[in-house]
């Protein structure tokens, strides 16, 4: 079990209901004029693995270039208040500070530059494009396409020893409690009961967020 610690060097936050208001793949959804917002509940409720729908997703949604952008520019819309400021605080710290998501990168990458988080601190899904800019698939070896991602990739990342504060609101986000220093469970947009019944510790705010991180 990882240890607690009240001073983290590594901050990581998950992006769908926590950083932003907003699930992007439900959001591509409404584009394309399908639903699959009942398997996003499922999934980030546990009840359901996220590898088992997230290609299923996909193929349903197929979202191109111009989607994409569409659900990015949602992204940075809907970022939920509070958190350019702690960001932005704990990047003064020289706190190291990621984004880990089962998202799209390129639907995320314009939400990380509002927070002036760089690109290689971005770990998402790939999805590819044909050369008309239509949807040609995703990267099927990413750990994040499964509900156990979050966790391979952040206990790779704790090799090197930094303290580290997870993040997030859903399933896959509490399978990685036990390899963080410290798990905190948002619940500022959604709540899932399984997941804050397990939590340590909970943040309904970006304020309630500092006060656990500082």
């Amino acid at each position: 079990m990882a240890k607690t610690t009240k001073r983290f060097e590594r901050v990581a936050f998950d992006v769908d209901s926590t950083l932003s208001s907003i699930e992007g793949i439900d959001e591509l959804a409404k584009l394309r004029r399908v639903h699959v917002e009942k398997w996003t509940e499922k999934a980030m409720r546990g009840e359901i693995a996220l590898e088992r729908i997230y290609e299923a997703r996909l193929d349903r949604v197929r979202p191109n270039i111009r989607m994409i952008a569409m659900t990015a520019a949602l992204y940075v819309e809907h970022r939920v208040a509070g958190s350019a400021r702690l960001i932005a605080e704990l990047h003064k710290s020289g706190v190291e500070v990621l984004l880990i998501s089962g998202a799209l990168r390129p639907a995320i990458l314009p939400l990380a530059h509002s927070y002036e988080i760089p690109g290689h601190r971005v770990y998402a899904v790939d999805v590819y494009f044909d050369t008309r800019g239509q949807y040609a698939g995703f990267d099927t070896f990413s750990p994040l396409a499964r509900a156990s991602g979050k966790r391979e990739l952040l206990s790779a990342l704790q090799r090197d020893g930094k303290t580290t504060a997870f993040i997030g609101d859903g399933a896959t986000d509490l399978a990685a409690a036990n390899v963080v220093d410290r798990f905190i469970a948002f619940t500022g947009v959604a709540q899932r009961p399984q997941v804050v019944a397990a939590a340590r510790y909970v943040a309904s705010s970006f304020s309630q967020l500092r006060q656990l991180l500082a």
